[in-house]
């Protein structure tokens, strides 16, 4: 199954979009809002069920691109894989 998680517009600053990810992909409270934290979230996602996870985002912050570029890869096989929709 997939399951499609929509960043809303206009999260183009890296702090903007550290939010609206987390919003989108329902982060626990836990998330610290910041790049390592992004990344340890997205190679997790234990709380979602299992399924490709889908994130639609315009882009914006490279560094934040970058990391959403490596959890793709991290996750490929797992029973959660991440990967990101332009």
């Amino acid at each position: 199954m997939i399951h499609r998680h929509v960043v809303r517009p206009g999260a183009r600053s890296k702090s903007a979009a550290l939010a609206a990810i987390g919003e989108a992909m329902e982060f626990p409270d836990y998330y610290g809002q910041n790049l390592d934290a992004l990344y340890d979230c997205l190679t997790d996602l234990s709380w979602l069920p299992e399924g490709e996870h889908v994130l639609v985002w315009e882009g914006g912050d490279d560094s934040v691109a970058a990391v959403l570029a490596d959890a793709e890869t991290a996750t490929a096989d797992s029973p959660r894989p991440f990967r990101v929709e332009r």
